[in-house]
C-alpha cells in the first residue's frame, strides 16, 4: 500500500473514533483532503461522506453488539427524526456544491464554542417542555432539520449538535445519543451523497480508503463508549470541541 493510502486509512481510524464517540472528525479529514492531496473543497466535502456513510454501518453494528439500539425513541420517531434530517441535508448539499470556499470556518468555530458551552452548563429544559414529549419532539424535529441543513453543506461538527439535541430535548443519555446519532448520520449523509455524485463531487478512491478506516474507528469507539458511560464521553466531547473550534479559526 502506498504511503498516501495508509494514512487515509489511519486518519479514517482515528477520525472515525472520534465521531462515534462525540462528533468533529470531519475538521481533520477536510484540511487534509485540501491541503495535502490537493482536492478542491466541493469534492473534499463531498468524498468524506463516503467514510461517514460506512462507520455509521459499523458504529450502529457496535452499538448494537453492546445491547444499545439506534432506534432509543423508538422505531418510528427514530426513522422519522432521521429522515427529517435528511431533507434538511439534501438541501445543505445543494448550497455547498456551488458556494465559495473558505468564509464558515470562523461561523463553525463559534458554533463550536457555543455547543462546549451547552456541553459544560447542561441546561435543563423547562417543566412544561420535560413533561409534554409530544412538544419535545416536535421542537427537535424542526431542530433537527435545521441541523441537517447544516450537516449537507460542510458535516464537520455534526456529531456535537445531534447529540445536543437528543439529550436537550428528548432526555436520552449521552450513550444512547450516540447510538441513535449514527442512525440519523447515517440518512442524512446518504441524502447529501446524492447531491454530491450527481454533480461528480466526489473522489471515490479516497472516499473508499477513508471508509475502510472509518469502519474500524466506528466500531471500536461504539463499544468503548459504551463500556465508558456518559461522564468519559462528556470529558471527550468537551476536549475534542475545544480543539476543533481554535482548528477552525486559526484554519
Amino acid at each position: 500500500m502506498e504511503i498516501n493510502n495508509f494514512l487515509l486509512v489511519v486518519i479514517g481510524i482515528v477520525t472515525g473514533f472520534i465521531n462515534t464517540v462525540a462528533g468533529g472528525g470531519s475538521v481533520i479529514i477536510l484540511p487534509v483532503l485540501i491541503l495535502y492531496f490537493g482536492l478542491p473543497v466541493q469534492v473534499a466535502n463531498g468524498t468524506n461522506r463516503i467514510g461517514i456513510l460506512v462507520q455509521t454501518i459499523f458504529s450502529a453494528i457496535g452499538f448494537k453488539s453492546k445491547g444499545v439500539s439506534p432506534f432509543a425513541l423508538g422505531l418510528k420517531k427514530s426513522i422519522l427524526l432521521g429522515l427529517i434530517t435528511m431533507s434538511g441535508a439534501i438541501l445543505g448539499a445543494y448550497i455547498a456544491v456551488d458556494f465559495p470556499d473558505k468564509w464558515f470556518n470562523k461561523v463553525l468555530s463559534i458554533v463550536m464554542i457555543c455547543v462546549l458551552i451547552l456541553t459544560i452548563w447542561k441546561p435543563k429544559p423547562s417543566q412544561t417542555l420535560t413533561n409534554n414529549n409530544n412538544s419535545a419532539y416536535l421542537l427537535s424535529l424542526i431542530l433537527f432539520f435545521i441541523i441537517g441543513v447544516y450537516a449537507g453543506f460542510i458535516q464537520a461538527g455534526t456529531g456535537f449538535l445531534l447529540i445536543l439535541g437528543f439529550t436537550y430535548f428528548n432526555n436520552l443519555s449521552l450513550v444512547k445519543s450516540n447510538a441513535i446519532k449514527t442512525l440519523v448520520v447515517f440518512l442524512l449523509t446518504v441524502g447529501a451523497i446524492y447531491v454530491f455524485l450527481i454533480n461528480q463531487q466526489i473522489n471515490f478512491k479516497y472516499g473508499i480508503l477513508l471508509a475502510i478506516g472509518n469502519a474500524i474507528g466506528g466500531w471500536t469507539a461504539s463499544r468503548w463508549s459504551v463500556k465508558k458511560g456518559d461522564r468519559t464521553i462528556q470529558i471527550f466531547m468537551i476536549v475534542m470541541v475545544s480543539l476543533m473550534a481554535v482548528k477552525l479559526w486559526l484554519y
